[in-house]
């Protein structure tokens, strides 16, 4: 190495050896990194991983006049960063020396006189633990060799067990062994010497690691099998599609061989079936999906999925029946009033008239939009940490997830810089699109893959769901800090949060009690209705014995004497099912939203922004359109006319008198489809001139009318133009 002078190849302590023959030229990768007279000064293609050669052998020629303070001898191309410390060193005799070397920002490096230790208290007991990578005894001493992680209070490892997990385990991967913790624990880690790469898992880049869990079980186990084809015979998306068990996964059928009319039905195998028989009435209930549950029954309907237009209700809340019109509430409550009897409370609410619920949705609105309007001053008020910096995100919009994690994980990411977006799967884009209306599609994209992911559960108003996966991966804090980005870099807010979610990262899953209509399981739904409907101590006794063990699993079995008890039961099985099971990636996401201080200002504000993120944005109208835009003109046009002509077009659109919608519109002048709730920047303008077409500039937000002697001349060309113009783009 013409750095260190030595031969070494070993690439754990001192980085990959290069030789590059036409350069005659080698080099240890760490001695390179860590040198304190050369930087990157080129591409990343560029020299030796961007650090030029002219640079490098400039930084040998300034070595060779230094000398070792460990070895004696010159070369010693390392500094201690430490005020008035003069000491020198090669990398190899720094390891030696037990100095720290900071793989990070400016890679510092410190002697072994000057470099960091880590605090621990005076009365921190002293002893043995075990490593718990090698397993091995490791001493708990301040020490070079040991280190201890800064999120658990047990848990020691030896320095070289850590930097072999670290160089294995990559950037994405690499985390408290104990309690998964990322950030704190990598934060500590760098700062004490741990080199971190930034790469994949090795796992994850041996290839068909993983072609064993890939196989499927396809073998139709019925005893008389249907399918002339054979029973291994499989056509997906008919009725020779094979279906495994929901339980066990190794037992499967013909859709219809056990005559089932879908594939979202479930099927258990016999074997299941006769081990989930002896559980008793719980385990015997099967999941049925909307499209597979039978309506004819009253039962049968409160087991289903609501409509995703209308809010989901429990039979044994009271709905808000006010803010409905009397044909949803016909609708809702058909199946469901037949079957209980409701309060009398709530029959004198659904009786109500349309004049009153009318008026009532009217106040509403108005409330919510006076609450948006305060969220987005608030939002605009955090924007003012974005900074002119830019950060260039390369999207594939048809694999919006991975590609938005793989940059919002990239280490020259920050919140606080401006985003810019490329889709890299756009053939007709070449540079990389600055606007924007750029970044709110790729918001809009991400929000809605969120929106469907398995991170959320429920139909409409959505809670966290637990996914063991997504917390090892530590995707919920990801989810959170995406959400936290978008609203304040001007995209859409997510709008799907339950009002459940919202109160447990707002004021602590302590201080929430959830509500039926928060349960997404249907099982689970089902037990709790069996338990809070029970009409005498007996039926309930008998529902508490043929769930016992789910009560048991989720610590909320305890002795009925009274038919009062369910309230308390029914309230311990939420509490459990809501909130104590999914703790962690509550935590987890809160983390998240703190980003650029959003969770911060959602405690601080909550019903601002409870108006947007528990509710979607509201339907765009005529005189929400004209109230958005200033109107300029020039002293010879007949402002009054023209106005008259823009305000009647929006009338015309909004009655469905036009080919384009309002939403259209805002899309042809901005590049946004709806209005991103911290506004627009800048704000929208129309300006009248004598032109032939309409102009939509989604720079300045600014559509450019033409002056027309006629409305009939106006609707025209503002629907050629904006019809025409969008239809190009989505083609």
């Amino acid at each position: 190495c013409v750095l260190c002078g030595r031969t070494d190849d070993c690439p754990e302590k001192y980085g990959e050896k290069r030789t590059y023959v036409e350069y005659s030229l080698t080099v240890h990768y760490y001695c390179l990194l860590m040198s304190s007279g050369i930087w990157q000064r080129g591409e990343e293609g560029e020299g030796v991983d961007g650090f030029l050669i002219t640079d490098i052998r400039k930084e040998v020629n300034r070595a060779a006049k230094l000398k070792c303070n460990i070895c004696k001898k010159k070369g010693a191309s390392i500094g201690c960063v430490a005020p008035k410390c003069k000491r020198s060193y090669h990398f190899p005799c720094g390891i030696q020396k037990e100095c720290i070397f900071q793989f990070m920002e400016d890679f510092r490096s410190y002697c072994w006189e000057h470099k960091p230790v880590q605090n621990f208290p005076d009365n921190a007991s002293r002893g043995t633990s075990q490593c718990t990578i090698c397993l091995d005894l490791v001493e708990q001493l301040p020490a070079y060799t040991v280190l201890k992680s800064p999120c658990c209070k047990n848990a020691w490892f030896h320095r070289e067990c850590l930097q072999y997990q670290a160089l294995s385990a990559g950037i994405f991967f690499f985390r408290c062994t104990v309690c998964n913790n990322k950030d704190k624990f990598q934060e500590e880690m760098l700062r004490m010497g741990i080199h971190i790469p930034e790469k994949d898992a090795s796992w994850e880049l041996e290839e068909n690691a993983y072609q064993d869990l890939l196989q499927c079980y396809q073998h139709c186990d019925i005893k008389r099998c249907l399918c002339r084809n054979g029973r291994d015979y499989n056509e997906p998306d008919s009725k020779w599609e094979i279906k495994r068990c929901q339980w066990c996964g190794s037992r499967g059928t013909h859709l219809a061989c056990s005559s089932m009319k879908s594939g979202e039905q479930n099927w258990e195998c016999t074997e299941c079936r006769s081990i989930l028989g002896k559980k008793g009435n719980y385990g015997k209930q099967k999941k049925r999906s909307l499209a597979a549950s039978e309506k004819t029954d009253g039962t049968t309907c409160l087991l289903e999925e609501p409509s995703p237009k209308c809010p989901r209700q429990s039979p044994g809340s009271q709905p808000n029946f006010v803010l409905q019109s009397p044909k949803i509430m016909c609708q809702n409550n058909l199946s469901s009033c037949s079957h209980l009897e409701f309060p009398a409370s709530n029959r004198v609410r659904m009786s109500l008239s349309p004049l009153m619920s009318n008026r009532n949705q009217s106040l509403r609105k108005k409330h919510l939009r006076r609450q948006s309007s305060e969220a987005s001053s608030i939002l605009n008020e955090l924007k003012l940490q974005v900074n002119t910096k830019t950060t260039r995100l390369n999207i594939n919009a048809e694999n919006i997830w991975n590609s938005a994690l793989k940059g919002f994980r990239q280490r020259s990411f920050s919140p606080t810089n401006t985003i810019e977006i490329k889709f890299t799967n756009c053939k007709n884009t070449s540079k990389t699109d600055t606007s924007a209306a750029s970044k709110h599609r790729f918001f809009q994209l991400l929000m809605l893959h969120l929106q469907n992911s398995s991170l959320f559960e429920g139909s409409s108003a959505k809670n966290l769901s637990l996914d063991f996966q997504a917390v090892k991966e530590n995707l919920y804090f990801e989810a959170g800090k995406m959400i936290a980005v978008s609203l304040v870099h001007g995209g859409p807010s997510p709008g799907f949060f339950s009002k459940t979610l919202f109160n447990c990262l707002v004021y602590g899953p302590e201080n929430v009690k959830p509500a039926l209509e928060d349960v997404a399981d249907v099982d689970v739904a089902q037990t709790i209705k069996m338990i809070k409907y029970a009409n005498s101590l007996s039926s309930l006794q008998s529902t508490v014995r043929n769930c016992c063990e789910f009560l048991a699993a989720a610590g909320c079995l305890r002795p009925v004497t009274a038919l009062c008890d369910k309230n308390m039961l029914v309230n311990d099985i939420l509490i459990h099912h809501v909130i104590k099971r999914i703790i962690s990636p509550l935590d987890s996401f809160r983390q998240g939203l703190k980003t650029l201080g959003v969770l911060e200002k959602m405690q601080i504000h909550p019903d601002a922004f409870s108006s947007i993120l528990c509710h979607i944005p509201e339907r765009l109208s005529a005189e929400t359109v004209c109230d958005l835009f200033t109107i300029h003109s020039s002293s010879d046009v007949n402002k009054v006319e023209s106005a008259d002509f823009w305000m009647g077009y929006l009338q015309d659109v909004e009655s469905g008198e036009s080919v384009v919608t309002l939403e259209d519109i805002l899309l042809f002048v901005t590049g946004f489809s709806s209005i991103p709730p911290s506004g627009f920047d800048p704000e929208p303008s129309i300006k009248l001139l004598h032109i032939r077409y309409p102009i939509g500039n989604r720079l300045l937000n600014c559509l450019e009318l033409p002056i027309t002697k006629t409305y009939e001349q106006f609707k025209n060309k503002m629907e050629f133009t904006i019809r025409n113009t969008l239809k190009v783009e989505r083609e």
